[in-house]
């Protein structure tokens, strides 16, 4: 399968000495997904700026479909579209007219932007509302037309910068079958992303990027089997005694025990025969957990093993 994006020892600072990226590199098929996933300043969106030629790089090599971005930025643009995490959209405008002004300032004909227009309303589910003002959309509908705008030149490589931050889950899913869309249509798609879900669901490969590094990569499976352990969750009455089951279980567990409110997350490398010696040495104890599941790792757990930060709140903006 052909490369779509390759980025070469990638490295980025900004004033005071700030590190955006150090020595980063990766390289994105044509016609699939590619998830960076990382905390918030981990570097992702510096990576899509330099992608998109909106921000020059340090050192490094960046290329679009075997375009240099930093020596053919035009050409690279031309191949591309973004949807950042800002609407870049008029709200002083209808649905209609955003995107008709969209195709124009892409050199399309005025039939061309017409048909473009009309065509990515019925598809992104708008035409109801393509001849309202913008400032009467619902924070769904704007980021449905924030992507339907970054797709009106039909460009082979689109950039998703956290396109579904602040959407309530069901305009999140509504994103989320639309993206999947683009990919069976052949659309490569690069997405920065904090939900893990929904880099579990939409990415053929993710990068783990923290502190401006790519600390992990691989397929959503290829990074849940690295955790290398299942998890025991156990719940107690109160985080009182969840905290004191943390410091008994200690010992059992195969990485550090996670407590979330009155609620424990024990990795463990032998799930059946480690939880027996778990309820054992609760019992001895005299702790009665209220719960008990024994589940295979998720992205969370792989994001909290390997920059050591809880994931954020999927439900938080």
């Amino acid at each position: 399968m052909p490369t779509a994006i390759e980025v070469h020892n990638l490295r980025k600072t900004f004033k005071g000495g700030v590190r955006a990226l150090e020595d980063v590199s990766f390289q994105v098929e044509a016609g699939t997904v590619f998830g960076l996933l990382g905390p918030n300043g981990a570097g992702k969106t510096t990576i899509v700026r330099i992608l998109t030629t909106i921000l020059p790089p340090d050192s490094g090599l960046a290329m679009i479909m075997g375009i240099d971005v930093t020596k053919s930025p035009q050409l690279a643009r031309e191949r591309l579209g973004l949807a950042g995490q800002a609407a870049a959209v008029d709200e002083r405008l209808t649905g209609e007219e955003n995107l008709f002004m969209i195709g124009r300032l892409n050199h399309l004909s005025k039939q061309v932007a017409r048909t473009r227009s009309s065509e990515l309303l019925h598809d992104f589910g708008l035409e109801h509302a393509a001849k309202r003002i913008l400032s009467t959309y619902s924070g769904g509908m704007r980021r449905r037309l924030d992507l339907a705008a970054a797709l009106v030149a039909q460009p082979p490589i689109l950039f998703l910068d956290e396109p579904t931050t602040g959407l309530d889950p069901k305009s999140r899913n509504d994103l989320w079958e639309i993206i999947e869309k683009l990919l069976a249509d052949g659309t490569t798609v690069l997405l920065t992303t904090q939900y893990l879900e929904e880099a579990d669901r939409l990415a053929t490969r993710i990068a783990v990027v923290d502190h401006g590094r790519v600390i992990a990569e691989g397929t959503p499976d290829e990074l849940k089997a690295s955790f290398g352990a299942t998890v025991l969750e156990l719940s107690f009455q109160d985080e009182g005694t969840a905290a004191k089951a943390q410091r008994t279980l200690g010992a059992l567990a195969s990485a550090p025990i996670q407590q979330l409110e009155n609620r424990l997350e024990l990795p463990v490398a032998d799930g059946a025969a480690t939880t027996v010696l778990v309820l054992e040495r609760l019992l001895d104890e005299k702790i009665n957990p209220t719960k008990i599941n024994l589940r295979e790792p998720s992205l969370d757990d792989v994001f909290l093993a390997l920059t050591d930060q809880h994931p954020p709140d999927q439900e938080e903006s």
